[in-house]
């Protein structure tokens, strides 16, 4: 598995596990154990996919050495703030049995995200994360985290895959410093997107999956990428995108696929913002 190194020195590897809408105990503690299992070494949560506990019991139940494991969690709407983030992640730790996080990110960019901030940095700094950054956030808000505090931005979490390709984005994080790692890269099926004739075609040619080539795709441009399946051979099949690489003539064929919105909503759109800030997990 090839890593990449964050700009504070940590390395991250550079395709992990995704437990979005794993809600089920069972089987998100399974699905942690068989992702490990698979090869993975990079998982990812968060406070509001309300799976935190069972993430924690797959990780202690994996079998492999917790510095061999790199785990990030997010921190929900509702706790970006100064206190918020210093307590609600002290719950975050307990629930994932953990005694420290490998990166901490601000989940939505709303609320206190100064005030958020600067407990994180103070988080850092203990040891007890290693590194720290956003999602979801747009390309000015992270320069201005980085002009105004100690630390800049290490990972911003983007929705990024063929049909929302955010390449001026990624260019100008990547200018910045800034890892980009892309959540939802197979955009959750929608468009048809695993019998889409183009990514189909590609894989063809390599002997891979749609999803593979989408990952490949990815990796390529040195951007992490959160894949997810409850599948063991899918989870397997997508971590196994090592031994191929696309030619200039596929990534051009990709390009087209662009319809440049994202896939599920405006992060800007007043309504969902709205709506984020009502919703109260209590986490």
């Amino acid at each position: 598995m090839k890593n990449i190194k964050l700009n504070n020195g940590v390395e991250v590897p550079l395709v992990g596990f995704g437990t979005f809408q794993i809600t089920e105990p069972l089987e998100a503690e399974k699905a942690v154990i068989n992702a490990i299992k698979s090869g993975y070494r990079h998982i990812d949560t968060a406070q509001s996919y309300m799976n935190e506990e069972a993430v924690g019991k797959g990780i202690s139940k994996s079998g492999v050495a917790r510095s061999e494991l790199f785990i990030t969690t997010k921190i929900w709407v509702e706790n970006v703030s100064y206190k918020g983030v210093l307590d609600s992640f002290e719950r975050s730790l307990k629930r994932l049995d953990l005694e420290y996080i490998d990166l901490l990110l601000i989940h939505q960019p709303y609320n206190d995200v100064y005030g958020a901030w600067k407990a994180m940095e103070e988080l850092q700094e203990s040891g007890r994360v290693r590194a720290i950054g956003v999602s979801n956030f747009s390309v000015d808000r992270v320069v201005d985290l980085a002009a105004f505090n100690k630390v800049a931005p290490q990972v911003n979490q983007i929705e990024i895959n063929p049909f929302h390709q955010q390449t001026e984005t990624i260019e100008a994080l990547k200018n910045e410093k800034v890892v980009v790692e892309a959540w939802a890269p197979f955009a959750e099926g929608k468009n048809n997107i695993f019998s889409n004739p183009i990514l189909k075609d590609i894989g063809d040619k390599y002997n891979k999956s749609v999803a593979q080539v989408i990952v490949r795709w990815l990796v390529e441009q040195d951007i992490l990428v959160l894949t997810k399946s409850v599948n063991i051979n899918r989870m397997k099949e997508n971590i196994d995108v090592f031994d191929f690489s696309l030619s200039t003539e596929d990534k051009e064929k990709i390009a087209e696929l662009d319809l440049s919105t994202s896939q599920f909503f405006s992060h800007s759109d007043p309504e969902m913002v709205k709506w984020m800030a009502s919703r109260k997990l209590g986490i």
